[in-house]
């Protein structure tokens, strides 16, 4: 039996698709919006796109986009044709063999087991030029719980453990938000 590194959410597309609301949109643009124009940005656990890729695109960003379901990325692919995808876990993924000016992961982190966490951001960090930026969303405190959509197991290392972890990456926390749903968000640069 293969292990499922969309961690059940290609079972459940239909499903996520109508829970996917817009919080944590503002955060989203804020962090687009500090991005030169142009920049090239890889959205990691992409899902269908919505309703996060409109706003790196209206902010003229460059935009590559992947995601472990391919029932996700079918549908990322149906809305946004023009971009480049990839459909891979963000554990084991070349990152397209090429380097980015920031990446955003919302959503995935916290789904992957504590290895698979640390080897995912470890491949983030690598695929970042100096000073690229990496936005990604966790909980600050470490906890565990079964995702509210698949059921599945996902858990927090904690904002000590990730800042920690992301120093031995060459990434600097430059701020931590918290959206209208307190989900939070950790902004990091790679150093120079």
């Amino acid at each position: 039996m293969t292990q499922d590194k969309s961690n059940g959410y290609d079972a459940i597309v239909t499903d996520y698709m109508e829970a996917r609301s817009d919080a944590g949109l503002d955060v989203v643009q804020n962090w687009a919006a500090s991005l030169a124009p142009g920049s090239t940005v890889v959205d990691v656990g992409c899902g269908t796109g919505l309703p996060l890729t409109p706003v790196l695109l209206d902010q003229g960003l460059s935009v590559f986009a992947m995601d472990a379901a391919p029932g996700m990325i079918a549908r990322f692919r149906q809305q946004f044709p023009e971009i480049e995808t990839a459909c891979e876990a963000a554990e084991e993924s070349s990152f397209f063999g090429r380097s980015f000016d920031a990446a955003l992961v919302i959503g995935l982190i916290f789904l992957l087991s504590p290895a698979a966490q640390k080897e995912a951001l470890h491949r983030i960090c690598q695929a970042l030029t100096p000073g690229g930026s990496l936005l990604f969303s966790a909980p600050w405190q470490v906890c565990a719980w079964d995702d509210l959509l698949t059921g599945q197991p996902s858990q927090s290392l904690g904002k000590e453990a990730y800042v920690t972890l992301l120093d031995d990456y060459g990434m600097e926390l430059i701020a931590t938000y918290e959206d209208e749903d307190g989900t939070h968000y950790f902004e990091t640069r790679k150093r120079s």
